[in-house]
């Protein structure tokens, strides 16, 4: 199993008309750690919940993997790219 790293979750469910529940935020030290996280993701959902994810997006450049259950939204980021965007604080000003 590969492990993202400074994992957040944002709780989102009390938002009228938002496309999820849950971020889960998390980030990987390379491309290729980020690239494994979320391939590991997906295989421990597929294997315990039996669910495909409905989209993802960002495999190519491996700076931010996006999963998405459609209820749960997992964001898989390079740290830098984590930084720059810095969602957490962005949806929390938001809620």
């Amino acid at each position: 199993m590969v492990k993202g790293e400074d994992i957040s979750i944002l709780n989102l469910k009390n938002r009228d008309n938002f496309i999820c529940d849950y971020f889960v935020i998390c980030n990987g030290s390379s491309h290729n750690q980020v690239y494994a996280i979320s391939q590991s993701i997906k295989k421990i959902i597929i294997r315990k919940l039996k669910k495909k994810p409905w989209h993802i997006e960002g495999l190519k450049n491996r700076e931010w993997i996006l999963v998405d259950y459609i209820s749960i939204v997992v964001h898989i980021f390079q740290k830098k790219i984590r930084l720059h965007y810095d969602i957490e604080n962005l949806w929390n000003q938001n809620l």
